[in-house]
């Protein structure tokens, strides 16, 4: 049995978090140190704070929560020790992306709802947007075929670097590849690092690559650093929140059937009848 406790999970245990109903996947894609990891570990921390205001749901626990403690660890304050960045997720290990399990639970329900966000390497993305079948990439093709929405993250940081021009021909690739592959399902265009400025050419060269192939994206730019005027205790960074919210507020697309063709006037029988 799969302890309550434990680190990331893999594909061997998405049967068993899928024992009450299957979970929603979220992927989140990106390059390599984009911050697609800073980004669950901040997520992490405000659980854990009691400040991420979810519209009524509540946390109802994880089956991976050293994996949570792992990539949150190092943002925490320590006695002379400041926070820390997460540490780069390996492209060495395996070739399905860890997940990280998330439970939530509305007020007025009892069941919870369950969430797994992907934790990939961003060398896995590259490959995958350069060639789909590429054997490199094969945990990002997982990750596309299964995700339920994904969150694309831009990296300000780099889109305003040296390699500026490397990072936005990497992005347009990504944002190509997912396109093709999207088959309909939610996506948001993330700016991590939002506290660091970019060229506005550069802004609408990325904007124009994803809502050219992806136009029902929803935007958001988020960074751990809290923006907002004044000195709010504790701070909530910025943006982390709405964009956690709108993950969990999906709903998966319903199937609507034809009303049943009644054969008979007796409504015991409005399903037909064998003959």
């Amino acid at each position: 049995m799969l302890p309550w406790s434990g680190s990331a999970l893999g594909l061997a245990d998405l049967g068993f978090v899928s024992g009450r109903a299957r979970p929603f996947v979220i992927g989140i894609v990106g390059a390599q140190n984009a911050g697609k990891t800073t980004l669950l570990g901040a997520w992490y921390l405000l659980l854990g704070r009691g400040l991420a205001n979810l519209g009524g749901r509540r946390f109802a626990g994880s089956y991976s929560l050293s994996g949570w403690e792992a990539v949150a660890g190092a943002m925490r304050w320590a006695p002379g020790h400041p926070p820390r960045f997460p540490p780069h997720t390996s492209s060495r290990s395996g070739r399905a992306p860890g997940m990280l399990h998330l439970a939530l639970r509305d007020e007025d329900q009892g069941r919870p709802v369950d969430y797994l966000f992907t934790d990939a390497p961003g060398e896995w993305f590259q490959k995958w947007a350069v060639n789909a079948d590429s054997q490199e990439g094969i945990g990002a093709r997982w990750v596309s075929d299964h995700a339920d929405a994904f969150l694309v993250v831009a990296d300000r940081e780099a889109l305003s670097g040296e390699a500026m021009g490397s990072a936005r021909g990497s992005l347009q690739l990504l944002a190509r590849r997912l396109g093709s592959e999207l088959r309909e399902r939610p996506v948001a265009l993330v700016w991590t690092k939002a506290d660091v400025k970019i060229a506005p050419a550069m802004s609408t060269a990325i904007r124009k690559a994803v809502f050219d192939v992806m136009p029902s994206a929803t935007e958001f730019s988020v960074s751990v650093i809290d923006q907002s005027e004044g000195d709010p205790a504790p701070s909530e960074g910025t943006g982390l929140v709405d964009l956690l919210r709108w993950a969990v507020d999906l709903q998966r697309p319903t199937v609507k059937l034809p009303p049943p063709m009644a054969t008979s006037e007796d409504p015991l029988f409005v399903y037909g009848s064998r003959r």
